[in-house]
This record gives structure tokens, sequence and C-alpha cells, in this order.
């Protein structure tokens, strides 16, 4: 019996202009918090629209430590946040960042000398600084979400942490539906209720029932612009809900995920973690793996405010996002700046966005990359339900593979295949879950070379998964006939259609030359020597021929 396999639409190839000086512009976001100074240094992609993260710079200066009688911010808190910010400045100037816009959020506009303290800044380091209103942060907090994930148009909640406020949102990809920014933070509940070290039952008691008192009203407000068959997701951002999320990686897998974006903490775990951490001495929540010693100080209140978020909105596990406040004030630049037409389309093709700008960084050929994706994804397509049963979001695994399976060359062609698994294990790819990064580092490593070997390959064990190490084996073998079929990368086969004669277990692969005149022995060279993997993976054989050379000839 044969199969005729409807020949797909190939997708629109996406053509990314080299950098050059004039369209890559340097820019730097401070935030400054109640606990502590953040800044990223990007160097924004309008073309796209992107950005890539090129620096940061961290600094814990507890700014919240603010007098307890009056509520100012004191002297020795404001003369390390000037020394922070001092640092900031010097590393943003060497990046050459044409501009550094700063924003202080939750302990400089509720302190008396607040401005005061802006106004130091302003003459003694020339450093302009917004103050942000508790609204306007959770508006930024959302928009640097949104530049890191894909929402897929679904709602999710996003909870921030911070020292002095936690910022709490709604929202699935269009403007947020809810915003609020709430009074209780790391730093300001660990001033007011612990007095004690371990905190005792009594003190642990009252802070629970304070932080929920406090979250009480805005999480009502925040059901209330849910429809009733709606089931969001919750995503975390900030220091706090990172450390927890590592504290818990270190626990169940004995290491730190690295990038934690995606990486997911379930909420039983999370009371588990609670517990353990209040019955432990400051002293001893320093020595807990993943902990640092300047955040074992606050980070029970911490943890309490994020238990009592997901129990009180009945969510199950939260989602790691790395991105935050100061990203979310670089994408609101590029919104003023008129880089980004608007916020749904930005974040509507988010992933797309990443894998493109990282293309773009290792100086992928994209016109060759752009042609073996959309051989890739046309052999997925024409091949489903027949080999392999994968769907949409493999698909788009595969193509994120395919464009970048050769960006290790910009390390060196030399085992480049290798290279490439690398550069994208560790290339920032946004929207993708830890998982998916590794799967897509997976099939560009195996595009050449040796098959996935369990035994041999440690990359090939990373992944979490009997399914995942099935989707590299079976993805990576149909990338290998992609990679053939444009193999004097120069676009001499126009598209190939697949037959699958199932009586005498081969599958025919049709190549339409772009040049009818051209006999395309190279490419079916190249189609023999990779399609071994493929006939190993699933017990069939590949036969390869020419249709318009035959029909040229006849």
């Amino acid at each position: 019996m044969v199969t005729s396999i409807d020949q797909p639409k190939t997708e629109q190839a996406i053509e990314v202009p080299p950098p050059t000086g004039e369209q890559h512009r340097i820019l730097a976001a401070i935030d400054i918090g109640t606990n502590s100074i953040h800044m990223v240094v990007v160097r924004i992609q309008p073309e796209l629209p992107a950005f890539n993260i090129i620096a940061r710079e961290k600094d814990t200066v507890r700014l919240g430590a603010r007098d307890p009688e009056t509520g100012s911010l004191t002297q020795d808190a404001m003369q390390r946040g000037l020394a922070a910010l001092q640092r900031c400045q010097d590393l943003a100037e060497s990046f050459n960042a044409e501009q550094i816009v700063a924003v202080a959020t939750s302990a400089v506009r509720e302190s008396p000398n607040g401005r005061e303290f802006l106004k130091r800044i302003d003459s003694e380091l020339d450093l302009f600084v917004n103050i942000l209103s508790g609204q306007e942060e959770a508006r930024r907090i959302y928009l640097g979400v949104l530049s890191g994930m894909e929402f897929n148009n679904q709602p999710h909640v996003i909870i921030d942490i911070g020292g002095g406020s936690t910022e709490l949102i709604l929202g699935d990809s269009r403007q947020a539906r809810f915003l609020s920014s709430i009074k209780v933070g790391t730093v300001r509940l660990t001033n007011e209720f612990v007095t004690t070290d371990p905190i005792s039952d009594k003190e642990f008691q009252y802070l629970q029932a304070f932080v929920r008192e406090r979250l009480e009203r805005p999480i009502e407000e925040l059901r209330t612009q849910l429809a009733s068959d709606e089931h969001p997701r919750i995503v975390g951002t900030s220091g706090t809900i990172e450390c927890l999320a590592t504290i818990h990686a270190q626990e169940k897998l004995k290491s730190s995920p690295n990038p934690l974006q995606g990486y997911q903490l379930p909420r039983k775990d999370l009371k588990n973690i609670v517990k353990r951490l209040a019955s432990l001495s400051e002293k001893e929540r320093a020595d807990v793996p993943g902990m640092s010693a300047k955040r074992a100080e606050i980070i029970v209140p911490g943890a309490m405010i994020l238990h009592e978020t997901m129990e009180m909105l009945d969510l199950d596990a939260i989602t790691i996002c790395e991105r935050a406040l100061r990203e979310g004030v670089v994408v609101d630049w590029m919104l003023t700046h008129g880089f980004i037409e608007d916020r749904l389309r930005y974040q509507g093709s988010v992933r797309r966005r990443s894998v493109l700008n990282i293309a773009q960084k290792y100086q992928v050929n994209m016109d060759y990359s752009n042609r073996v994706a959309n051989f890739a994804v046309s052999l997925f397509d024409q091949t489903q339900g027949i080999f392999h049963n994968w769907g949409s979001e493999e698909r788009e695994l595969l193509w994120a593979a395919a464009i970048l399976h050769k960006c290790g060359v910009y390390v060196s062609h030399a085992q480049h295949h290798k290279h490439s698994y690398y550069l994208i294990r560790n290339g920032e790819l946004l929207g993708f879950s830890e998982t998916e990064v590794e799967a897509i580092a997976n099939l560009a490593r195996y595009h050449r070379k040796s098959k996935p070997k369990k035994k041999k390959h440690d990359n090939y064990n990373n992944l979490p998964n009997k399914k995942y190490r099935q989707l590299v084996s079976q993805l990576s073998a149909l990338l290998r006939l992609a990679v053939a079929v444009d193999r004097r990368l120069g676009g001499a086969v126009e598209q190939v259609r697949c037959e699958y004669h199932s009586d005498e277990q081969q599958l025919h692969l049709h190549l339409t030359p772009t040049n009818p005149n051209d006999d395309c022995a190279l490419e079916l060279w190249s189609l023999e020597d990779k399609k071994v993997v493929f006939e190993e993976e699933y017990g069939v054989k590949v036969v390869a021929t020419v249709e318009a050379a035959t029909v040229a000839a006849s």
C-alpha cells in the first residue's frame, strides 16, 4: 500500500538582518528595591524586537532596614545604596550604555526622606531615579514576565515577593486584568514581627495570621477577574522565590537548575520547606544548600507569603520566571521609544523571537537555517501519524533546534554539534522550560555524527525521562534528513514530498530541485549517508529520488 502524504505549506522564512552599531543599542535598567539594588545591561535589537542581557549587577543594601521610630532611611543604608549605584554606573559605562533607566520601589516611596535620598543620588552621581507606585511596579513586572514566558492567552497569576511589598498580578498576554501591590515583604515582616531565633511558635502563628489578613482582599479582587471556568497557573519572580526553588532542587535533584526559568515548585513541598526553615536558627538556615547568608535572615516571612498565597488561591505548583521588574523597565522603554508596536504582538512570539535572537548572537546563516527548519517541519508534518505521534509543542522544539543546529560553528567547525549543545543550553532561551531547552540542545547535538546513546552521553542522560529521550531520538533523525536535503547550503532542493509504502516498509523521499536540470547528486549522496539513523530508529527503508530531473530528461 502506498500512502501519498500531502505537502504542507512551508513557513515563511524570516530574515534576520546582521547586527550594526546603529541598530543595536545598549541600555541599563536599575531596580532600587527594599532589600537589594539590581541592574541589567541589555543590547536591544529593534528588528526582532528583543534584547539580550549582557551584564548583571546585584548588591544587598537593605534600604528597608529603616529607623524604627521615624520610618526614615538610615544614613548607613543610604551610603550603601550610593556606593552600589556608583558600581552600577561604572559597569554600565564600561558597556557604553547610552542611557541608565533607574526606578525605586517600596522602601524609597514610603520613607519620609525617600525623595531626599533621590536628590542625593542626582547630585552626587548625576543619576535620575523615578519612584514607581505600587501599581506601576506591578505593571512593569508584568511586562518583564511577558518578555520571558509564553502565556498562550491563558490566565496566569504572577507573584513577586520583594523586601517591602508583594506584587500580585493577573494577566493573559494582553493588558493585565488585575494589578496590586501589598505591603508585605521579607524585610518589612522580619523587622516588624520576628524577634526570636528560631522563630517561636507564637510569632510564627501571628505572622501567618497577619499575612493571610493582608492577602485576603487582593486575592478576592483577583478572583473576581476570573471566569468561572478559568483555572490560572501561578508564576513566581524575585530572589526569595528563586531561593526557595533552588533549595527544593538541591533536595530533590541534588543540583541547582541553570537556568531556573521554568522550574516548578509544588505547594506540598513548599509547605515542608517553610516548616523546616522556621525550625532552624538563622545560622542553621544559612547552611541549607541553596541558601545565601544574607537571605537566611529574611527567608521565613517570604516563604510564608508564597505558601499562603498559593494556599488561598488553591494552586498546586508555581513556575519560576527569572525576568521581573528590571526587564519590565527595559520593555517599557522599548514600548515608549516605538520599538514594540503592541504588547500582544510582542508576547505572542516570545519563543520565536528568542530563538532568532540566539541565532543572530552566534552569527547563524539564517537563509540556510530557515531552509533546514522548513524541511524539518515539513518532514515532521508528513510523517506525523505514520512514524510518530508528536504534536505542535514538539514540532516547535524541532523548529528551534533546526534554526540553531549549527550555532556551534561560532566556536569552531570541529565538533560544532557539541558546541551547539552547549551554546543552546546556556543561551537563555526565553519562553521555554528548562526541560524544553535541554531537548532543543540535544536535538541540535544529534543532527550529525553519533546517534543518542544513553550509556555514553551525559547530555542525553540529562533529559528527565523516557518520553524526552524518545523525542530526541526520533526527531533528531528527522533533523538529520533535513540537513542532508540542503547539503550544498544553497537551496538546491525546493521541496521534499514523502510517500510511504507500507507493504515494503519503505519511505520514498521525492526531491524537487530548484533548478529542473539539477540532478541533486550531492543531496542524494548525503541522504544515503544520513538516512541510516532514521532507518534504525523507525525500522523503515528510505529511498530518495529526484522528481523534476526525471521529468526534464524525458
